[in-house]
């Protein structure tokens, strides 16, 4: 991979899988274990799922964070503009998968 744009969509769309599988297969679990409705549960996970879907689009745990404070610390100003990149499309991403499910659960 080359350049900045393909790291973002892969970022994005990472963040926004994780939301969307982990809220569709948890409220299927969720339905055949204990008869809830799977709207209901895919909305509640989806809210529960966000900021994991962000950690785990951005490669786990802080090291984004950790790289913008060596660019701060070394005078790096490209390092910190990628890294703030890469979390806002990690957040594009869950944020979308949150809107998506709750527009099709029928909520505002």
């Amino acid at each position: 991979m080359h350049g900045m744009l393909p790291l973002l969509v892969t970022t994005f769309f990472m963040a926004l899988g994780v939301l969307l599988g982990g809220s569709v297969l948890g409220s299927l679990g969720s339905f055949l274990s204990s008869g809830q409705p799977p709207y209901h549960t895919m909305v509640e996970l989806s809210e529960k799922l966000k900021i994991w879907a962000l950690v785990t689009a951005l490669g786990g745990s802080f090291i984004p964070f950790r790289a913008i404070e060596i660019g701060f610390l070394s005078g790096q100003p490209a390092e910190i503009c990628k890294q703030i990149a890469l979390i806002i499309s990690a957040f594009g991403g869950a944020h979308l998968g949150y809107f998506l499910l709750k527009s099709c659960s029928g909520g505002n």
